[in-house]
This record gives C-alpha cells, sequence and structure tokens, in this order.
C-alpha cells in the first residue's frame, strides 16, 4: 500500500531546541486542558449554572480543547521526531478538523450573542425564545454547519493531483493549496464562501447585537447597564481575540513566500496557544457566578 507523505518545513532548528519546543507545548497543552476543563466542570456540576449562557460557554471550552487536541499530539510528537512528517490522508484530516472547530468557535459565539440580546433586549421573552430544544439547536448547527461546508472542499481538494510535498508549517492548514499542480480556482472560491459563511457573517452578526444591546443598555437603567458590561465584555474580549488569530492565519497563507521561517512559527504558536489558554482565564475571571463556583473551589482545594 502507498502511503503519501507531506513534509512539516515550519519548524525553526527543531534540532537544537526540539526538548525546549517540547516542554513549553506540553506545558501549554496541559494548561489548556486543566483549565477549560475546570470551568466546564463547574459549569456542568452547579446547577445554577445551567442556563443557556453558560451551555454555550462550556461548549466553547469543549471546542477549544477539542480544537488543541487536534494539534498538540502530533506537533509534540514531530519535535521529537528526526523528521517531520505526515501522511497526506491525515494532512487532510488535521486541515479539516482544524478550520472545522474554528468555525464552531464563530458560530458558538454568534449562539452567545443572540442569547445576551435576548436576555437584555427582550427579558420577559427570554424564556420562551430560549428554551432548551432552541440551545440545543444551535450548539448542533455550530458544529455540522463548519464540518458540512469543510466536507465538501475536503472532497473536491481529495480528487486534485499533487506536484509538491513539502509543507511550509508545523501543522496543516490551507497551505496544502500550495501543494496543487495547479492553482485551484474551485478550491479558491469555495473556501472564501466557507470563510463568509462560518467566520465573517458571524462576526457581523455578533457586532450588530452588541450594538444593539449596547444602545438598550444605553438608554436603561445603571442595573441594566452593568449587567450588559458583565456578561458582554467577555464575549467581545474572546471574539477579538479570536478574529485577530484568523487573521494572522490569513496572512501567513497569503504571504507564503513573503514572510520569514521564524516569523510564521511565532504567528503559527499564537494561532494554536492564546485563544484555547486564555478563554477560561477570561470567563473565569469577567463572569460572576463562574468566579464565585472557581473562588471556592480555590478556597475548598487550599484549606484541604
Amino acid at each position: 500500500m502507498n502511503v503519501t507523505y507531506i513534509t512539516l518545513d515550519g519548524h525553526v532548528e527543531v534540532d537544537k531546541y526540539r526538548y525546549v519546543y517540547f516542554i513549553i507545548m506540553f506545558t501549554g497543552y496541559v494548561l489548556i486542558l486543566s483549565f477549560n476543563s475546570t470551568v466546564f466542570c463547574l459549569i456542568v456540576i452547579h446547577r445554577n449554572l445551567h442556563e443557556p449562557m453558560y451551555v454555550f460557554i462550556a461548549a466553547l471550552l469543549m471546542n477549544s480543547m477539542l480544537f488543541s487536541t487536534v494539534v498538540y499530539p502530533k506537533l509534540l510528537i514531530d519535535f521529537l521526531s528526526e523528521k517531520q512528517i505526515i501522511a497526506y490522508e491525515a494532512c487532510i484530516l488535521q486541515t479539516f478538523l482544524f478550520y472545522s472547530f474554528s468555525g464552531s468557535e464563530f458560530l458558538l459565539l454568534a449562539a452567545m450573542a443572540y442569547d445576551r440580546y435576548v436576555a437584555i433586549c427582550k427579558p420577559l421573552q427570554y424564556p420562551t425564545m430560549m428554551r432548551k430544544t432552541k440551545v440545543r439547536s444551535f450548539l448542533i448547527l455550530a458544529w455540522l454547519v463548519p464540518a458540512c461546508h469543510l466536507a465538501v472542499g475536503v472532497i473536491i481538494f481529495a480528487h486534485l493531483k499533487l506536484c509538491h510535498f513539502t509543507l511550509k508549517g508545523i501543522f496543516c492548514n490551507n497551505s496544502m493549496n500550495y501543494l496543487l499542480c495547479v492553482a485551484s480556482r474551485a478550491i479558491m472560491i469555495y473556501g472564501l464562501v466557507i470563510l463568509f459563511n462560518v467566520s465573517l457573517l458571524p462576526v457581523v452578526f455578533i457586532l450588530f447585537t452588541y450594538t444593539m444591546i449596547f444602545i438598550v443598555a444605553y438608554r436603561s437603567c445603571g442595573e441594566v447597564r452593568k449587567k450588559a458590561a458583565q456578561t458582554c465584555l467577555p464575549h467581545l474580549l474572546v471574539l477579538i481575540n479570536y478574529f485577530c488569530l484568523l487573521t494572522y492565519d490569513v496572512i501567513i497563507v497569503r504571504l507564503e513566500s513573503d514572510i520569514s521561517t521564524t516569523a510564521r512559527f511565532i504567528m503559527t504558536l499564537q494561532i494554536i496557544m492564546y485563544n484555547p489558554l486564555f478563554n477560561p482565564v477570561i470567563y473565569g475571571l469577567k463572569v460572576g457566578e463562574i468566579h464565585k463556583h472557581l473562588r471556592r473551589l480555590l478556597c475548598h482545594t487550599r484549606e484541604t
């Protein structure tokens, strides 16, 4: 059975610093899993956190753990390997999962924005507009829509011929387009469709929703403004952070030949580390109810 391998050529002096890279990234991965799973478990355990907003936060944290698991284990293996290679089929799968979970992040943030809009702008209708069935539907669609979009692109890509087998990156992403013998216009156009549907459109919806929230909050009493600030600020921080990282990813791919390997390596590490690591920190510190339970857990741990 013939297996086609892709060489990952984005590492910087991996022979010299392999153990340093491994320790840093292993520590980062453990912290990501620990921080995210702690806040996730707090939401699952405590009944007063079984509200739509906290359910969406839990889903976002789970998505961060899945996103990290797509990249980190293979990356850690590569740091300790003599050759940084990956099977072509595995590379396609990694690209699919990487962008699928990335798209899910935006859709989950959009669902959270809608939840906050209803809670602040239409509080009396909130119980009927945010029933459990609607929350479940939002969660299913957040993971299903990006996966379905990307599945079509994967099917198209899998039938195209490769002429190059070296990828300028440390994991597989849409730089795989440069491995093709002839650049596929269909892939490029469809990629823009995916970018619009699962990234840009949700961002526009989120910005519009929060604009409406802030207008209503500005016209309301101080209590409403305080509630809007406490619940919306963490979501906006996560959105801004993740949108900047997505922009990084686009820049890395578009400036394939115009950016140094070191700069690309550093930017790529930021993409896979910042958001999964800081999401639970932002929600743990900024969301009042989660912060209370987290503080109790830490105090109880110190006492024991």
